[in-house]
């Protein structure tokens, strides 16, 4: 699964100033720190940031209910071990779960938000 950032102001200012350093107290820089910009990140480019990683988090929810429901995996390992010693492997015990877990979890329409 891709890695999805947690949404929140110190993501969002981390994302858009990586090698930033600093300290807040009410929206306001109390501290700031940037080798590569002068200026600290609007709040109105902050908030869109935390737009879009709330976008993108939501979005791969179906992803982390599907991590959750599959179970580990050497349970699945055996699963398949099971189908490939029965020579049940188009709808094997191991099949069965996959598909029942991504049915139950089904993935959004269209395109992740970028």
């Amino acid at each position: 699964m891709k890695n999805i950032r947690l949404p929140g102001i110190d993501t969002a200012i981390k994302y858009l100033r990586p090698n930033a350093k600093w300290d807040l107290s009410n929206r306001t820089f109390t501290r700031y720190e940037d080798p590569d910009y002068d200026e600290t990140p609007e709040w109105s480019e902050i908030e869109n940031q935390v737009q879009k990683d709330v976008e993108t988090y939501n979005y791969y929810l179906y992803a982390r209910n599907r991590e959750a429901d599959y179970g580990d995996w050497k349970d699945q390992l055996n699963l398949l071990y099971d189908d490939i010693k029965s020579g049940n492997l188009g709808n094997g015990k191991w099949v069965q779960m996959v598909e029942a877990v991504k049915e139950k979890h089904p993935k959004p329409e269209g395109q992740p938000p970028q």
